[in-house]
């Protein structure tokens, strides 16, 4: 009776061997996920910090939207005026390249991911360090990303080409970024200058240009005439990620290295059950000669293939977030416990559906075996 639990006991080695292979998988699915967590954050995180739901473009720019797209004052204002528009701002997205010409770390090279807002809007960062945005000024709020590489609040950092001064005004607290650069809040006015690499007074048709419009629609709002009067289109805020930089390529790039890792789980643990179901055959068989149901017998196995996989997995989950919170700020990585729990039930799931491809053969063994029919 209960041939499952005493196989567990008796074949101890071999049970430790397939745990271990479970516990190595484990660790791999929890360094995956926190390495994909972490790049998300690394190039969305600066978007999914803005306290909007839609952003609105060029309706030309089908892709890459943040570089491409280019939305007039007059956009913006008949978006405010649309019905189910709580919110309608002005937003500009640039990349920008700065050297830091007056502090500690003068002469240093930084990369900025500007992000351009009115002052007084929603969109601006309330800092904890220094003063909030002005008009004007060249004045910068920059992120724990940007403070990381030694830059402080009183610093000056000059851009390149453009030559426009900007000053740190205030640190948000937050780690956020923008296609894997820190994030710097700037006026709209400070960022134009960056966008366009125009030092001194900009052109008026320049003054009157975004990169996107920021929205906050009600729920179910019906957007369809502005777009068309506009000639934008609204995207959902988590639509707009995959026109960060590197993001949708490296999100299926993530995907498909779990998605094959999770395959395998499956084909192992298949594997292992199938030999171990084919060497236990005449014990199997002396069970249902004895009269043992092959329902019974069905869940005994399945039974000895849960308490492998959950205790193997269990193991391998601990040690990979050991691991992984060693590696947090020396790479990105980031701990989710979602993420983690999807990955070990995963491999729990695809490991038990492989060993039942496997353990369905012992309703195909005959009781007659056991009582030397093929003998």
């Amino acid at each position: 009776m209960f041939l499952a639990l005493r196989d567990l006991r008796f074949a101890r080695g071999r049970f430790a061997l397939m745990g271990a292979v479970v516990a190595l998988i484990a660790v791999l699915g929890v360094l995956l996920s926190g390495l994909a967590s972490g790049l998300a954050d690394a190039g969305i995180s600066g978007l999914r910090a803005l306290p909007v739901t839609h952003m609105a473009f060029d309706g030309k720019a089908t892709s890459e939207q943040f570089s491409r797209s280019t939305v007039e004052q007059e956009d913006w204002e008949a978006w405010s005026e649309a019905p189910g528009v709580k919110r309608a701002e002005p937003f500009g997205n640039a990349l920008v390249n700065a050297q830091v010409t007056q502090g500690g770390q003068k002469g240093e090279q930084v990369n900025l991911a500007v992000f351009g807002m009115a002052p007084d809007s929603p969109l601006a960062p309330s800092p904890g360090e220094g003063k909030g945005l002005k008009d004007g000024g060249g004045g910068i709020v920059i992120t724990q990303e940007i403070a990381d590489l030694g830059v402080r609040v009183g610093d000056v950092l000059t851009a390149d080409k453009s030559e426009v001064r900007l000053t740190v005004v205030g640190l948000v607290d937050d780690t956020v970024s923008y296609g894997h650069i820190g994030v710097a809040y700037a006026d709209l006015d400070t960022w134009r200058h960056l966008h366009y690499g125009l030092p001194g007074a900009l052109p008026e048709a320049a003054l009157r240009q975004a990169t996107a419009v920021a929205l906050t629609l009600e729920d179910g709002a019906d957007v369809t005439a502005v777009e068309k009067a506009t000639g934008t289109r609204a995207d959902s805020k988590e639509t707009t990620y995959g026109a960060s930089p590197g993001y949708t390529a490296e999100s299926s790039t993530m995907a498909l290295i779990k998605g094959f890792l999770y395959a395998i789980s499956a084909l192992v643990v298949g594997a292992f059950f199938t030999v171990w179901t084919v060497q236990r055959k005449p014990e199997i068989a002396l069970l249902k000669a004895l009269g043992a149901p092959t329902g019974y017998i069905l869940r005994d196995a399945l039974a000895q293939v849960v308490a492998v996989l959950v205790a193997a997995t269990a193991v391998g989950t601990a040690a990979g977030l050991a691991l992984g919170s060693a590696m947090i700020g020396k790479a990105p990585f980031s701990l989710s416990a979602p993420a983690v729990a999807t990955s070990a039930g995963l491999l729990i799931g695809l490991g038990t559906v492989g060993a039942v491809v496997a353990v369905r053969r012992i309703t195909a063994v005959d009781p007659l075996t056991a009582l030397g029919a093929t003998r």
